[in-house]
């Protein structure tokens, strides 16, 4: 308040007010980014109907997602060569290359900022449709720097020859292009619970600790996945005796079934010490049966670090199913529990969890894309389906 004789003037400055410091704030596209990752997948979708800067923000955090990868495949009538990959900020498919093999059902992971592609049923010349014809061929995609593009470079074949799998990545550093375990195989004349190891340089696979079967029975494998502590889960089934045709009846439309104690699941690879401390072993372990007895699903890891394995094909009856299990491996013991069902119905699909959410794509019976918040446990239709006209299945799939 300044005086005089003749007047008095006020000052009424504005105040700095703690809205107009929110304000600033929250115009910061860095924060909302920071939001985006925090909430996860599904959640930076609905920044962007917030404010501008909000929709910069999870823009900026969707386009630091690695993309959905989807390899070969059958398509249609026969197999497909074709790569694609998932624009997850975008929501947009872009084709990226082609196989030098079209082929199916074969092994895929990320191994070391590329992708590898590993047996499976490879398109012969002069053959169409669904036919056996196992590869032990081996390509691996990575992006070239240079021409900003795919590049595909084929590497030595499996020394343990045609085969069709799945694949894990090691998590070593010593090979020069890096390791992956194929676990269980499937072919014309059966089912395998060989595991090896290969080293992807040289294409030598190692015999590694055999999955758990039955009197020398193989193991169906559904789906496996590496947890975060470095052990890896493997669904699938082995019997100690062939079923019959009544006992298949007791099975209800979800492959629920009872008093099926010849039957293993579930099995988890982990280390052991057989005496001394210094060098510890692998070994199988037999892990609580699923709820649901099913092949052809899909499986991956979940933010918490819960294996979850979806939909696939109910054993003894041609229905795929769209339910959803998870196991839990603490304190308080092993257990399955049911997760909410997919929308749709899936088998030999596509499958990866990312941004707090889990993303399932094609399959036999469907061309759509759903995703999976695992806060809400709902699953949610995105606008973005296969980029085939009748559908996509039995393909590779990785994140990179």
């Amino acid at each position: 308040m300044i005086s005089s004789r003749h007047s008095t003037v006020v000052s009424t400055a504005p105040p700095a007010t703690s809205d107009w410091a929110a304000a600033f704030v929250f115009a910061l596209p860095e924060l909302w980014a920071l939001v985006a990752e925090h909430c996860g997948f599904v959640c930076a979708f609905r920044l962007m109907l917030v404010c501008k800067a909000a929709r910069e923000g999870a823009k900026e955090w969707l386009r630091t997602l690695p993309h959905l990868v989807l390899s070969g495949g059958y398509a249609g009538g026969g197999r497909t060569g074709q790569v694609w990959r998932l624009d997850l900020g975008e929501l947009q498919w872009e084709h990226v290359a082609d196989l030098t093999n079209a082929r199916a059902a074969h092994a895929c992971c990320a191994v070391r900022g590329g992708i590898v592609v590993l047996g499976g049923y490879a398109a012969v010349e002069g053959q169409v449709g669904h036919d056996y014809n196992s590869s032990a061929g081996v390509e691996f995609l990575a992006y070239d720097s240079q021409t900003g593009g795919a590049v595909f470079k084929t590497l030595p074949p499996l020394s343990c020859g045609p085969i069709t799998s799945f694949a894990v990545a090691v998590d070593e550093s010593e090979s020069e292009r890096g390791q992956v375990l194929l676990i269980g195989s499937e072919h014309e004349h059966g089912s395998s619970s060989a595991v090896h190891l290969v080293d992807l340089e040289t294409g030598v696979c190692t015999q590694q600790p055999s999955l758990l079967s039955f009197e020398g029975r193989g193991f169906d494998v559904c789906a496996a996945a590496r947890m975060l502590d470095g052990q890896i889960v493997c669904v699938g089934q082995t019997f100690k005796s062939l079923l019959t045709s009544s006992e298949e009846e007791e099975e209800d439309d979800e492959g629920m079934c009872e008093d099926d104690d010849d039957v293993v699941t579930a099995q988890v690879l982990e280390p052991y010490d057989e005496g001394d401390p210094g060098e510890a072993s692998w070994r199988w372990r037999a892990l609580p049966r699923t709820i649901v007895r099913r092949l052809s699903g899909r499986a991956c890891v979940l933010s918490d670090g819960r294996f979850a394995i979806f939909g696939g094909r109910v054993n003894g009856a041609s229905v795929t199913t769209s339910s959803c299990e998870v196991l839990t491996l603490d304190g308080d013991g092993e257990r399955w529990e049911m997760l909410p069902a997919m929308r749709e119905r899936r088998e030999g699909f596509a499958c990866a969890a990312i941004g707090q959410c889990v993303i399932v794509a094609g399959g036999l019976h469907s061309r759509t894309v759903e995703v999976y918040e695992e806060a809400l446990g709902l699953w949610r239709r995105l606008p973005c389906s296969i980029p085939h006209e009748k559908k996509l299945y039995h393909m590779g799939s990785a994140l990179m």
